[in-house]
């Protein structure tokens, strides 16, 4: 794992899932909205206004699925690529700033092989999540996952 990408506080899963969750979030976004609100409504399937760790999984879960275009349990650059682009479509300004999927990929690619798991994504996922949680209770909020985004969206140098 890369403790490097780690430590400056990445959050893996939210990386993988804000480019690959359907494009409300980021419509949303636009129009008053946060993409951490959209995130909340599409993952929080008891709709208490909060994120457990069995929907973030649950959610992770599908995202995973939806990256594996050749539904080999394994998702490639090129195919988190292909997700991103599909699902968003990003500046020259955001992409300079922003992890590439290979960059991605690598911080929680176990074994190193620049290819990422259904077990290595949910390993990272969760333990993300419970990075993400800042108050302990299990749950992701609208501002955790703020702040989480702010934490991971750009490249630290």
């Amino acid at each position: 794992m890369n403790k490097h990408l780690l430590r400056n506080g990445l959050l893996f899963s939210t990386l993988i899932a804000i480019p690959t969750t359907l494009p409300t979030a980021y419509a949303n976004e636009g129009s008053g909205g946060s993409s951490a609100q959209a995130e909340v409504q599409m993952m929080d399937t008891n709709h208490d206004g909060v994120v457990s760790a069995d929907e973030h999984a649950a959610g992770a879960k599908q995202m995973f699925a939806k990256m594996d275009a050749d539904h080999d349990g394994n998702v490639t650059a090129t195919e988190m690529d292909a997700a991103q682009h599909a699902m968003m479509k990003k500046s020259a300004q955001d992409s300079k700033h922003a992890l590439s999927s290979a960059e991605k990929i690598k911080v929680i690619d176990t074994n190193g092989d620049g290819i990422l798991s259904a077990e290595e994504h949910a390993a990272g996922s969760e333990s993300m999540f419970e990075k993400m949680d800042a108050n302990h209770d299990g749950a992701l909020s609208v501002e955790e996952i703020d702040a989480g985004h702010a934490k991971m969206m750009k490249k630290t140098d």
